[in-house]
């Protein structure tokens, strides 16, 4: 079943395809750098804003916010996607950068607890949570708003998407990396992992300037807006949010096992922080450049043999991966195990954007994809970091992180298998 509106646009003013991609895909670059290098800092963020005389505790309260403010992202889901629905992409765009920007300086300015005391982590919560609300919106809006104004290249412009991700991931790791050798690890502990957030922040008026001069897509404009989207799909479409939901499962776990890499070989493997930040720099490249390539691919090819080949490959060597760097620890192995993990991410990201919007009709697309990645991203993957550092301390092995890619891997095994039908 393909939901998409394929007829030529209604508008005389052909959209370009470069301005809207850039419109759409800086708000979603600046929502992953900003998760990808609280993820990567998380051991600086810990000290700063939640000292204890433990380590393992400051760690745990630190991811445990960073997995908090993931539960309100659905909320954000609901309220921006229904906005978007009902009222246009591109308001619903602009409202969500704007809250992006404000969560991120809160971060970024936000005294230690040193010296204000208990209003710094609460500070910090609150921002992680505005932050949550606002990127809660943006995947579905943003993503309609593409495979709408470009619905016959929809598989490639759509993967630009999980590019943009992979290109916040590279440019964090660029930051974590440039900073391990350029300060000391007192000077980033004081204040150096404030500098990317700072850098963040500069992107956030770009990308208001350019969604303030773009167009809704023709498709939408077309049709009159859906009087009650979220009622139409709690009512009717209950079974595609859950098929988009596990589809998403094993896409958000390894994004989230990227960000966790750091912490993970420092605390667990106790190789140093420039292998760990090199090993993520390496996979911000792998996903940068061959997630838009498999989108082309997916065009000639078709996009389920792509999904397929994927999951059947992370089940296949996700375990003996994370064994092999388990018992021959080196950067090299450590290298290998992330870049082989950004890869088959690569191949199945790059095929989501565009299955997700061919499950839902344009009335209610944006509340659809945007609730449905949301639901999954806060329960399989901004908890995923807490996740794997309970089953490494539950069970005393560092190869936990792979039983749980595992065990994802079969969720969207069985997602793609309902609906396949429906996106071939």
């Amino acid at each position: 079943m393909n939901t998409l509106n394929t007829a030529a646009p209604l508008s005389s003013t052909k959209p370009n395809l470069h301005k809207t991609l850039f419109a759409t895909c800086i708000g979603n670059a600046l929502e992953w750098f900003d998760i990808a290098v609280y993820g990567f800092f998380a051991s600086y963020i810990a000290h700063a804003f939640f000292p204890t005389s433990d380590p393992s505790v400051s760690l745990l309260l630190t991811f445990g916010s960073f997995g908090v403010s993931f539960l309100i992202r659905p909320l954000g889901a609901i309220v921006l996607g229904n906005y978007a629905d009902r009222h246009g992409r591109k308001k619903a765009l602009l409202l969500s950068i704007n809250l992006m920007m404000l969560g991120g300086a809160v971060i970024t300015f936000m005294p230690s607890y040193g010296s204000i005391g208990l209003i710094a982590p609460l500070l910090i919560l609150l921002a992680r949570l505005v932050q949550g609300f606002s990127a809660g919106g943006e995947f579905g809006s943003s993503t309609a708003f593409l495979v709408e104004h470009f619905p016959e290249r929809r598989a490639f412009i759509a993967s630009w998407q999980f590019a943009t991700q992979g290109a916040s991931t590279l440019l964090a790791s660029a930051f974590g990396l440039g900073l391990t050798q350029i300060l000391t690890e007192s000077q980033i502990q004081d204040w150096g992992w404030r500098i990317p957030f700072a850098f963040g922040l500069l992107i956030g008026p770009l990308g208001i300037y350019i969604r303030r001069h773009v167009h809704e897509p023709a498709s939408f404009e077309a049709q009159a807006p859906e009087a009650a989207p979220l009622k139409r799909l709690f009512g009717r479409q209950k079974e595609l949010m859950l098929l988009a939901i596990g589809l998403m499962v094993i896409s958000t776990a390894v994004n989230y096992m990227l960000n966790y890499v750091p912490t993970y070989a420092t605390k667990n493997l106790h190789l140093p922080g420039s292998a760990a930040f090199t090993a993520t720099l390496l996979a911000g490249v792998i996903l940068t450049v061959v997630t838009p390539l498999m989108g082309l691919l997916a065009e000639r090819v078709g996009r389920v043999p792509l999904m397929w080949g994927s999951l059947i490959m992370l089940i296949v060597t996700i375990y003996p991966a994370f064994k092999l760097v388990v018992n021959h620890t080196t950067p090299t192995t450590l290298i290998i195990l992330v870049c082989w993990m950004a890869l088959l991410k690569s191949i199945y990201f790059s095929t989501v954007p565009s299955v997700m919007a061919d499950l839902f009709p344009i009335g209610t697309r944006a509340s659809g994809m945007a609730i449905s990645y949301n639901v999954a991203v806060t329960v399989f993957g901004g908890f995923a970091p807490l996740i794997c550092t309970l089953l490494i301390s539950a069970t005393g092995t560092s190869l936990a992180p792979g039983y749980y890619l595992m065990a994802m891997s079969v969720l969207s095994g069985l997602a793609l298998l309902r609906s396949q039908k429906r996106i071939a």
